[in-house]
């Protein structure tokens, strides 16, 4: 039992790896399913700890980043959570399949409350890396939130492809903002600030270290 724990919890230091893996192999699947199906709560909190990029700076509250090893975690966590662990390669696959080849940023917003929003702004977001490249999304999804906000250690992905529900004349209080990338333009190892702006105005900038993801 205790070589057994100590194999999963092996499995959880992500922050040890050299680089971002863009396409997954067997071996990486299978050790994304054991880390999302995992019955021991603050081994799969620790695991996503990496991907969140802490920010605070009004409207951002932090980014959580998807990488496709981070998404099967999470389709796995999912799955789980609702008492069903029959998750294998081809649930891995088509978790893939929503965003092939992609890095998704899900970017968390919270509104000053007298704003008067009807939705979430028009923010842009960019990368840039070494030697200043700049990155420009693939598409940004906008989803306003109207409850106040409820901090998990997981991102909430809003369905993907799905339109936004609309409030009925309610204050929006936030919003979510998923960002997608193309992960084959990017070095699997290289640092990015993640630039969020409204109107050529800089809001929030934050680095993201790929070679600490998996």
């Amino acid at each position: 039992m205790v070589r057994s724990l100590a194999v999963i919890a092996s499995l959880f230091v992500v922050s040890s790896a050299s680089a971002v893996q863009m396409t997954l192999d067997t071996r990486a699947i299978g050790d994304a399913i054991q880390i999302g199906q995992s019955r021991i709560d603050r081994e799969r909190v620790r695991a996503h700890e990496p991907y969140r990029l802490k920010v605070a700076r009004p409207p951002v509250d932090w980014i959580d980043v998807v990488t496709p090893f981070h998404r099967v975690i999470l389709a796995a966590e999912a799955r789980a959570r609702v008492g069903n662990r029959l998750f294998a390669q081809k649930e891995a696959f088509a978790a893939l399949a929503e965003a092939p080849n992609q890095i998704v940023l899900v970017v968390e917003l919270t509104f000053h409350p007298l704003n008067n929003y009807v939705g979430v702004p028009a923010y842009t977001v960019t990368l840039t890396g070494p030697n200043s490249t700049l990155h420009q999304p693939l598409r940004i999804d906008r989803y306003p939130r109207f409850q106040a906000r409820i901090e998990t250690p997981t991102p909430e992905l809003p369905l993907a492809g799905g339109a936004p529900v609309l409030g009925r004349g309610d204050p929006v209080l936030g919003g979510t903002l998923l960002v997608a990338f193309n992960a084959t333009m990017l070095d699997p190892a290289g640092l990015y600030a993640v630039v969020i702006g409204e109107a050529g105005k800089e809001l929030a900038r934050v680095s993201m270290d790929l070679a600490k993801l998996r």
